[in-house]
């Protein structure tokens, strides 16, 4: 809580073209004395919030980042050795079925939407489980940030090839003859079903992190909306494939290029599940993984897999890579080039592209950035006692161990 300023910095701050980060209130002397009792700090100023007019927006803004994360998970998923094979051997399956055109178009519609279906009903289920609050609690408690990081360490490590998440083969079985053995709508359904389980040694480490992500944004709606999105890019192809056979003809070989987009992920599952081990090391006070470990864990990430994209590194499933392709290159660009714009993070810099991921600055030894702004008290009881006394105006600044947002406007 900012009390005081000296003459010339007000005057600085108050010429300044725009301020946007924050609104400022100012409370004249008169009122910080007749409202300033124990129980009048904490009286709720829900109608002023609700007089800006920003909480549904934010809300909605929220929903819509998880939606698309989750539009963008479906469409990685298509990329892996899962899910790929899958799209000829069930365009087959209803070429089997029918002959007549209208009703393989309704065939392939109906299998889409039951993708969806199931997908949707899912996020429901984990949304009426664990319900609106409980989602938010999840969120940002220290332990579950603990269990999201070790499952996405899991995740990383099956997608490197060190083992497969499968389900039971029987289930896959049973449902697969289910879908031969009946007709009309419901062997589409099992049909559907069995894409989805067949599918999860690759979808499940996906559809994990999606949910994750959805739970850290504390929205009651986020895993159906995510589970929604990804159901919608993974149906797609499926429909289109199905009313256009055709199409199949144009389309790459499954191969060694499919485990190549599963080793990528695996790297960027690494990296993202660091952002929830920082939470609960702030949470705790551990300072195992203070700024600069954090950065420097991430510059090795993306280097290695810079390195992998060129082909110097290989693992289980790895197929020979005899050149580097166009693709390849550019990604291994890229990746680079991220791990060289964070190495000035090493002594300070503020790396803003990534301040909402990495821990605050203050946990930072070696810190030659001076411009952060840090809260004069961080007991809001103390920091009014203190205005009261030397009677001036509070700015407050609310801040949380597991808000990415905050985290990036401290750095600006």
């Amino acid at each position: 809580i900012k009390s005081t300023f000296e003459p010339e910095q007000k005057s600085r701050i108050l010429k300044a073209d725009t301020l946007m980060a924050a609104r400022v209130v100012a409370v004249d002397s008169a009122t910080v004395h007749t409202k300033n009792s124990e129980n009048d700090l904490w009286t709720p100023v829900i109608d002023e919030l609700n007089a800006f007019g920003e909480n549904g927006g934010t809300a909605e803004r929220s929903l819509l980042i998880i939606f698309f994360l989750g539009f963008g998970g479906g469409l990685l998923a298509l990329l892996t050795p899962c899910v790929w094979p899958m799209i000829p051997m069930t365009v087959s399956f209803f070429l089997k079925r029918t002959k007549d055109r209208k009703k393989a178009i309704r065939d392939a519609i109906t299998y889409g939407l039951s993708i969806i279906v199931i997908y949707l009903v899912m996020g429901l289920l984990i949304t009426g489980i664990f319900g609106a609050s409980a989602l938010n609690d999840l969120s940002t408690n220290a332990i579950f940030n603990i269990l999201f990081f070790l499952l996405l360490v899991v995740f990383a490590v099956s997608f490197f090839g060190a083992f497969e998440l499968v389900l039971p083969a029987s289930w896959t079985s049973k449902l697969d003859s289910k879908a031969d053995s009946t007709t009309g709508i419901l062997s589409i359904f099992f049909m559907s079903f069995t894409l989805v389980l067949v599918s999860f040694s690759c979808t499940g480490p996906i559809i994990g992190t999606l949910l994750v992500q959805a739970a850290s944004m504390g929205t009651a709606v986020g895993p159906a909306i995510g589970m929604f999105g990804f159901a919608l890019a993974l149906s797609i192809p499926f429909s289109v494939f199905a009313i256009f056979p055709n199409m199949l003809q144009s389309m790459p070989k499954s191969g060694g290029w499919l485990n190549s987009v599963k080793v990528v992920l695996g790297f960027l599952e690494l990296a993202l599940a660091l952002k929830f081990l920082s939470v609960a090391d702030l949470a705790y006070g551990w300072r195992l993984l203070d700024r600069e470990a954090f950065i420097v864990l991430w510059i090795v990430i993306f280097s290695l897999l810079g390195v992998y994209l060129l082909g110097k590194i290989k693992f289980s499933h790895d197929s020979e890579v005899k050149y580097v392709s166009v693709p390849r290159l550019f990604m291994a660009i890229i990746s680079f080039a991220f791990a060289i714009y964070m190495v000035p993070g090493l002594w300070g810099a503020p790396l803003k592209a990534i301040s909402a991921f990495a821990p605050p600055l203050y946990t930072q030894d070696f810190n030659l950035y001076k411009n952060e702004v840090h809260a004069a008290f961080d007991d809001y009881e103390s920091g009014m006692a203190y205005a009261k006394k030397v009677n001036k105006p509070v700015m407050i600044d609310f801040s949380g161990f597991g808000c990415v947002n905050c985290r990036k406007m401290e750095a600006a």
